[in-house]
């Protein structure tokens, strides 16, 4: 149940003679599962053999719309190789941050679900705080998700940006039950007066309300994430890792 997203650890994820021990490390941590992003051109096409030989599977990956919509035969190529369940639009570019552009992405992801259902994947968003923002009654965020079917997209909320955007992290989450078979877990501290990104457990968000909006909305995957560790991101992992193991066991889920 808990996986790593890969970006926390992009820089040590460009040299091909790195790549096998920094995901052997992530295994010794107690990681059995990782998000894919942040893999340097160097290194992907040897990540899905260190992959395999570190004992480890990929539950998601990271691709850019662009990307997505021009050369979706060779993403699900690659997601196949490394095991993937899920492909995640980690953000929209800026033309969509509107009313009719959240529309817009709806209608264009029922077309992308389609083709990757074909690969036996699915298509999941991940949110950040721009999404919050309101047009008339309603955010993008829920013009989004309000257009397109479950079945078309899937949600990969973020604690982290959805507390920065003003809103209850535990409360998004059950509102999509059966919907979000991802969550990215970063908690939030504040330093010098600015909200940042930290290791799980050691900043202010509620993570047994977190935990059990989670248990009830039947969340397959708890991915620890962070954009900018203050640590050795490693280290950082490792910390969110031992973290959020403990706090699973206090609601009663399993990682």
């Amino acid at each position: 149940m808990i996986a790593v997203q890969l970006y926390t650890i992009r820089t040590q994820l460009q040299d091909p003679s790195r790549l096998g021990p920094v995901l052997q490390r992530l295994r010794e941590i107690g990681y059995r599962s990782v998000e894919v992003a942040g893999l340097g051109p160097k290194t992907v096409g040897r990540f899905g053999e260190e992959l395999r030989r570190a004992g480890l599977g990929a539950c998601a990956a990271h691709v850019a719309l662009d990307r997505l919509a021009g050369d979706l035969d060779s993403v699900a190529a690659e997601c196949g190789e490394w095991g993937c369940e899920y492909v995640v639009i980690p953000s929209l570019p800026e033309t969509y941050r509107s009313e009719q552009g959240y529309l817009r992405f709806a209608a264009e992801a029922v077309e992308l679900a389609s083709r990757l259902r074909t690969s036996g994947l699915q298509l999941v968003y991940h949110n950040h705080s721009h999404e919050l923002e309101r047009f008339g009654r309603q955010t993008g965020l829920d013009t989004l998700f309000g257009a397109a079917s479950p079945d078309a997209l899937q949600a990969e909320l973020d604690t982290y940006w959805l507390q920065y955007g003003g809103a209850n992290p535990a409360d998004w989450i059950r509102r999509f039950k059966h919907r979000v078979p991802l969550v990215h877990v970063k908690d939030m501290a504040i330093d010098l007066g600015r909200p940042v990104d930290v290791e799980v457990g050691e900043g202010n968000l509620n993570w047994v309300e977190i935990l059990s909006a989670c248990r009830e909305a039947e969340t397959r995957w708890l991915v620890v994430e962070q954009d900018e560790p203050r640590r050795d991101p490693m280290q950082s992992v490792a910390i969110s890792y031992a973290n959020l193991s403990k706090l699973l066991e206090r609601v009663g889920m399993e990682g």
